[in-house]
């Protein structure tokens, strides 16, 4: 397993992983390796489609790619911890192999360790350790870079966990605790980075608070990955008969506000719109810098 110092995550302009830095933001495409993913339908499920998958959104400008094998779509049940690792690491193992910086999405510690193991650079946890008390642990052993979502429940239950008087507030005061006790498990903070988790125990309304006040997550001083690729809420502003790809473009605009907003990355299905799109904002900052 390389050393921590190997794994040193950065922006492609070498800005580091601090969004205040200016660097632009990461691109995160998704590849999941599932039969029920409410994104794909399960089109990448076979290993070897997932691999070929993955190296057209790196094609596309992806800069990593995030490697599930376990949908969290509301409703979703759990699958086998065996079936997890069957369906990810020979597939993470492939993509890492051919050096593309790799993420894997799981709540279990065991599937994260052989996923650093085969070459992943990234721990994308939703659970941000809640699901699997030995998560900690492993982010810390492992010393790569973890993503800690806020979570209140698994995608069974989760719906009806969406109680807040505040929702901004109350996400970055979980994501608070959690930071301490990841920290306190022996992960460096200097190895976090936080996701809202829209669409996990927030109505509609509730996410759109939360992408308005980017600036309240920010305040605990940690990179923002934000995830709102093809999610329920922005396929609530389209008929009610549109294919879900048809949320591609509102995802692009809403990568495109949370870079301004300072985001380190944006988790995605259609990479090539989203980099077109983060391209022109750069393009018009950079006019705007003169």
């Amino acid at each position: 397993m390389p050393d921590a110092e190997d794994r040193q995550l950065s922006r492609p302009d070498g800005a580091g992983s601090d969004s205040a830095r200016g660097g632009r933001t990461l691109v995160m495409g998704v590849v999941n390796v599932t039969p029920d993913s409410f994104s794909d339908g399960g089109r990448w499920f076979d290993a070897d489609a997932a691999i070929a998958h993955g190296l057209e959104l790196v094609a596309d400008g992806a800069d990593l790619l995030d490697v599930g094998g376990e949908s969290t779509r509301p409703g979703a049940a759990r699958v086998e911890p065996e079936e997890e690792l069957r369906r990810v690491v020979p597939v993470i193992r492939e993509l890492a192999g051919r050096g593309i910086r790799v993420s894997v999405d799981t709540m279990r510690a065991a599937t994260a360790l052989a996923a650093v193991e085969a070459g992943a650079e990234i721990i994308n946890d939703v659970s941000a350790g809640l699901a699997d008390a030995a998560m900690g642990r492993i982010a810390a052993e492992t010393g790569v870079h973890y993503v800690a979502m806020h979570w209140r429940g698994h995608s069974d239950r989760m719906d009806s966990l969406a109680e807040y008087t505040d929702v901004a507030t109350e996400v970055r005061d979980e994501l608070a605790t959690r930071i301490d006790s990841l920290v306190a498990a022996g992960v460096d903070p200097g190895r976090l980075i936080l996701d809202p988790g829209l669409g996990f125990a927030k109505r509609g309304e509730q996410n759109w608070q939360l992408l308005g006040r980017l600036d309240v997550l920010a305040g605990l001083g940690l990179p923002l990955l934000i995830g709102a690729s093809r999610k329920r809420f922005l396929g609530a502003m389209l008929p009610d008969d549109a294919p879900v790809e048809e949320r591609d473009l509102p995802s692009a605009v809403v990568s495109v506000l949370s870079a301004q907003a300072g985001a380190w990355g944006v988790r995605v299905h259609d990479v090539r719109s989203t980099r077109r799109a983060l391209d022109v904002l750069g393009a018009w900052q950079s006019g705007a810098r003169g």
